[in-house]
């Protein structure tokens, strides 16, 4: 069972950044993917950047060259800086990862993962 905790988020203007952090434990490796999605009320779920083991990375056109997903594989941990955040980025961000083997690249976006933490809030204002 992988656990997942998320920290960072908050409440920013728009134009500003957040950095959002995601801490894996609870298997003997590291998840073979690992990334976020954000859901804001009355809306779907959208997953917005991934990132393999190997280092490739993923993200959705709405965020693609504004948000940044790194990872440090030592400690386990997946960031998500987040740069020239806009008022429509606000949404209850998750960490979500697939089990630890079985996978050769990440899931497509449109395919939901098996593991998510309990999130954490972004709020941009205009």
């Amino acid at each position: 069972l992988v656990r997942l905790v998320e920290s960072g988020g908050g409440a920013v203007q728009a134009g500003g950044s957040l950095s959002l952090s995601c801490a894996a434990s609870g298997s003997a490796s590291r998840p073979s993917c690992m990334g976020w999605y954000r859901q804001a009320p009355g809306k779907e779920r959208e997953a917005v950047a991934r990132i393999f083991l190997g280092g490739a990375t993923y993200y959705s056109d709405r965020v693609k060259g504004r948000f940044t997903i790194s990872q440090d594989l030592g400690n386990n941990i997946v960031r998500l800086q987040m740069n020239a955040l806009k008022p429509e980025d606000t949404a209850m961000y998750y960490c979500e990862a697939t089990k630890t083997t079985g996978w050769v690249s990440c899931p497509s976006l449109d395919r939901d993962l098996t593991y998510r933490g309990q999130g954490t809030q972004v709020t941009v204002s205009s």
